[in-house]
């Protein structure tokens, strides 16, 4: 696999990423035993299972794949002593664009994750447990299924793991290249051999009834690897990296316009955007300025460059403190990108400069959100479709005034109206970009075309 960054940059602090893009480094079983892998496994075991879930829980470490739910909040959530089976699901379908971050732990480090997953099994008592892994990823299961291999026949995986008494198997399930399948329920749904359509929560969170009904634990790549990290140093020493309520390292993969695109890992809020763009990625493109910045994903909300965002933030004795900041002085963590309007989802971080059509940017958005809804709900299946058609038809000359007004309403229309998150996936960077830029909107909407694709004012 490719990769776009050789050697860490000196502000990282690369934990999970310890073992991408090393010298000498190979994703085999020999290699992460003699760098000292399994060991937190080893001392999992000597822990009860409760003791793991609340070091968990005292790591204050979030979900990294998207919605930044604790995780140790959610584990707490299976109930001990349950008559069902548990299972655990490694969500590896990172379908998010401009995100890239977990495959290069597949790729390169395997094992790294399958020590998460074995230690996050023994602590929600999970005896079985898969990989969904996307279908775009025909070389990244592969490794796994070596990684599996490799792992059952050191004595990791099977029957009575190095002697505790635990049993567990981890299989690898290949989805079909489908967005909606990175939503849990919907991942769920597509594991049982049924169209992935989300299920209604409540009553079916997955902790109560997910998988064949029963309770079932679904976390992404990067927040698996963690737990080995947390078990290795305690989750009060995990805390104190990061921010309060942000704590431990993030990791941000960054596209679009500066001069050296990649992924990256730092302390969550260790950096702000400015200093990412400018100190760590090489700056913007020769002669060019940042127009925009999409933090989380495409499904998080555009941020403007020439915009000043009003932060309010908790201070430990609880009064709410409100700063003024540029774009580029907000740090990246969870509560500051919220504050400001959008999100840190899934870590993509894309830039744009001030040579990108906007119109043009939102209807690529919208034509891949228009492809990737599952068709269950009504305002999401007719709506995405909608502003498709309408950004198309704005950069192809056929625009008309209301078409501005027009995307708007209609992503109105969606966000808070469908059963999952979708509908906000596919509203929020029409409902943002209208917002921030548009005047261009309005001025593309009154160009007139050719018939070719062409406009003229």
């Amino acid at each position: 696999m490719a990769s776009s960054i050789r050697t860490p940059h000196p502000r990282e602090k690369r934990i999970i990423f310890k073992n991408i893009d090393r010298p000498g480094w190979t994703n085999d079983v020999g290699c992460y035993l003699h760098d000292g892998g399994y060991e937190e496994l080893k001392k999992a075991f000597t822990m009860k299972p409760e003791q793991i879930v609340n070091e968990v829980k005292a790591s204050g470490l979030r979900g990294r794949g998207g919605a930044g739910f604790p995780c140790g909040v959610k584990w707490g959530f299976i109930r001990p002593g349950g008559t069902k089976p548990v299972y655990l699901i490694c969500n590896a379908d990172e379908s998010e664009p401009g995100t890239f971050k977990d495959r290069y732990i597949i790729h390169q480090d395997p094992h790294q994750l399958l020590e998460g997953m074995i230690i996050s099994c023994y602590a929600v008592n999970a005896r079985l447990a898969y990989i969904y892994i996307r279908g775009e990823f025909p070389e990244g299961a592969k490794i796994l299924e070596r990684a599996l291999a490799e792992a059952k026949e050191h004595g990791f995986l099977g029957k009575n793991i190095l002697g505790s008494g635990f049993d567990l198997e981890i299989y690898v399930f290949r989805g079909a290249g489908a967005y909606i399948c990175g939503e849990e329920t919907g991942l769920i749904e597509s594991m049982e051999g049924k169209r992935p359509y989300p299920r209604i929560k409540p009553p079916y969170f997955p902790a109560a009834l997910g998988l064949y009904l029963c309770p079932t634990i679904v976390n992404n790549v990067e927040t698996l690897c963690n737990v080995k990290h947390i078990v290795r140093i305690g989750g009060a020493e995990y805390a104190k990296m990061g921010k309060p309520n942000n704590t431990g390292t993030r990791l941000l993969c960054v596209s679009g316009d500066v001069q050296k695109p990649g992924y990256y890992e730092f302390e969550v809020g260790g950096i702000t955007i400015g200093e990412l763009i400018n100190d760590i990625c090489g700056g913007m493109k020769p002669g060019r300025t940042l127009k925009a910045l999409i933090p989380g994903g495409s499904s998080a909300k555009v941020m403007s460059a020439t915009d000043r965002y009003k932060i309010k933030t908790k201070q430990p004795d609880g009064t709410i403190v409100e700063t003024e900041m540029g774009l580029e002085d907000i740090p990246i963590d969870f509560d500051t990108l919220a504050a400001a309007g959008s999100m840190a989802g899934s870590g993509g971080v894309i830039v744009m400069d001030d040579t990108r059509d906007m119109v043009w940017a939102l209807n690529n958005i919208n034509e891949f959100y228009a492809h990737e809804s599952c068709g269950q709900c009504t305002p999401c299946r007719e709506g995405s479709l909608w502003m498709k058609k309408i950004t198309e038809r704005m950069l192809h000359g056929g625009g008309v005034e209301q078409d501005t007004d027009t995307l708007k309403s209609v992503a109105d229309n969606i966000a808070g109206r469908t059963i999952c998150a979708f509908g906000e996936a596919c509203a929020w960077p029409t409902q943002s970009f209208v917002a921030k830029f548009r005047d261009e909107f309005v001025a593309t909407a009154h160009k007139k075309g050719d018939g070719n694709g062409s406009t003229n004012s």
